[in-house]
């Protein structure tokens, strides 16, 4: 399903066949979502779902790694990063928000511990 979900998220990114980087967050999208699917629930069970999510998954981490390019400032006592902008965090906020809430009736509750 790796595959599908590079194609999708290439497809709503405009990036390039040969973006690796996108191509391995894809991959780490699909582990970290099939992870959370509910017991007894397979992504091939939620296939078109859960192709949309990891794709917006991967995206918000890929924008994640776009915005780390823009860094004006790093420091590593006390940890301080500038650069990317507001604007920048909420856009890969929302398209984690929107993998959460397609994927919903599929993800394990984290209350119930199911």
């Amino acid at each position: 399903m790796t595959e599908e979900i590079f194609a999708l998220a290439r497809a709503l990114s405009g990036a390039g066949e040969e973006e690796e980087g996108l191509r391995k967050l894809c991959a780490q999208a699909e582990q970290e979502l099939a992870a959370r699917l509910k017991e007894g629930v397979t992504a091939g069970d939620c296939a078109e779902a859960f192709a949309l999510a990891a794709a917006w998954t991967a995206l918000a981490d890929w924008r994640a790694g776009e915005d780390l390019e823009g860094v004006s400032a790093f420091s590593a006592g006390d940890l301080t990063v500038r650069g990317g902008g507001e604007a920048a965090c909420l856009r890969r906020d929302e398209l984690r928000r929107r993998a959460e809430a397609v994927l919903a009736p599929y993800l394990a509750d984290v209350n119930s511990g199911q």
